[in-house]
């Protein structure tokens, strides 16, 4: 998928809302319990109530390694039927890879060769090589850690040079030149929103995945006033407010509600904005 399709998914839909699946076994309805494939069972039923309102979907590979093959076969079923029945939905594998070219192109062969997701999360703080083996596949996304909304952030991502640039800016301005607008984005939390300005001053055109609207606090208003592009160019992630907001039997029709609130937000913000 290019930049372009991605774009015109967004404005045909009038969404820019990432679903993260991040779909923990502990956290899964009661009426669930004792289905052939819990998570997929649970992923199934998610996706089908929002999809009408999102255009892209991030499981994230974290919850279902936890449970070993069985995982790995509830991620590789969730994104068949992604796109089997919703093939317009960009799909990312939340899975924060990065090693040495070798091993990187393993995990880019293991990830882009089924077609079975169109991006992968990546740290890109060991250099090009890591990254390189992701951005030689057609119409694949490498989706890089650029400034994130967790707690220890600061630790490294803000610290200093001495022309007073920062370490994440350093990594914007460097890794944007490795692949281009259709096969490489970057993760800028909303939790960071009044730095967008800034992120969008080194990469005006790329896309940006935005986690951290919802549970994290994040402001959506926040994030499309400073970094939003005249294409929109992002992707914000709500994972745990849409797909854990009720435990009950009615888990699925509450997570269209709260999906489709997120989508009347984003339908505004596109229209004040583009």
């Amino acid at each position: 998928m290019t930049a372009r399709q991605l774009t015109q998914t967004i404005l045909n839909k009038r969404s820019f809302l990432c679903v993260g699946l991040d779909t923990d076994l502990r956290k899964t309805p009661e009426c669930l319990r004792g289905t052939d494939d819990e998570q997929f069972a649970f992923n199934k039923a998610i996706i089908d109530a929002t999809a009408p309102y999102t255009v892209c979907y991030k499981p994230n590979l974290a919850f279902y390694e936890e449970n070993g093959a069985r995982g790995w076969e509830s991620f590789a079923r969730t994104c068949r039927y992604i796109r089997e029945h919703y093939p317009e939905i960009f799909i990312i594998a939340d899975a924060k890879r990065g090693d040495i070219g070798n091993t990187s192109g393993m995990y880019a062969r293991a990830f882009f060769e089924d077609d079975s997701v169109d991006a992968v999360t990546l740290s890109p703080y060991m250099g090009r090589d890591t990254v390189e083996p992701f951005l030689g596949y057609r119409g694949k996304w490498a989706v890089l850690l650029a400034l994130t909304s967790n707690p220890s952030a600061d630790d490294f991502e803000t610290l200093r040079f001495g022309d007073g640039s920062m370490l994440y800016e350093k990594v914007l301005q460097t890794a944007s030149g490795w692949g281009s607008v259709d096969n490489t984005m970057f993760v800028v939390g909303a939790t960071k929103a009044e730095m967008l300005s800034s992120v969008r001053q080194i990469v005006p055109d790329h896309f940006l995945l935005v986690p951290g609207v919802g549970a994290q606090g994040g402001s959506l208003e926040e994030v499309a006033r400073y970094g939003m592009n005249s294409g929109c160019g992002l992707l914000v992630n709500s994972s745990r407010a849409i797909i854990y907001a009720d435990s009950s039997a009615d888990f699925a029709t509450t997570a269209a509600t709260k999906a489709r609130e997120m989508q009347q937000q984003m339908y505004a913000l596109l229209d004040r904005y583009i």
